[in-house]
């Protein structure tokens, strides 16, 4: 079983012009996630993130119902 956490992209920045990496929000924790799999992606959008790449896009209603899914059963904190 896998755990996808969406996030918001905050900036965008080629790795050593071989990977495209960017920052990303998960409700307050700021961690540098591989973009590579959405290159569409472009900084507001919201992601989801496993094991440090972003496999999929996701609109910003669908991010934050799922947040709040995940703080109901206590995956992640309530903001």
């Amino acid at each position: 079983m896998c755990l996808g956490v969406p996030g918001k992209i905050l900036d965008i920045k080629d790795k050593d012009q071989l990977l495209t990496m960017g920052r990303v929000d998960f409700g307050g924790a700021i961690r540098e996630v591989c973009l590579a799999y959405v290159p569409e992606a472009k900084v507001g959008d919201y992601v989801v993130v496993h094991a440090g790449f972003a496999i999929t896009q996701l609109d910003e209603a669908e991010a934050e119902r799922t947040l709040d899914l995940m703080g109901q059963v206590g995956i992640v904190s309530p903001e």
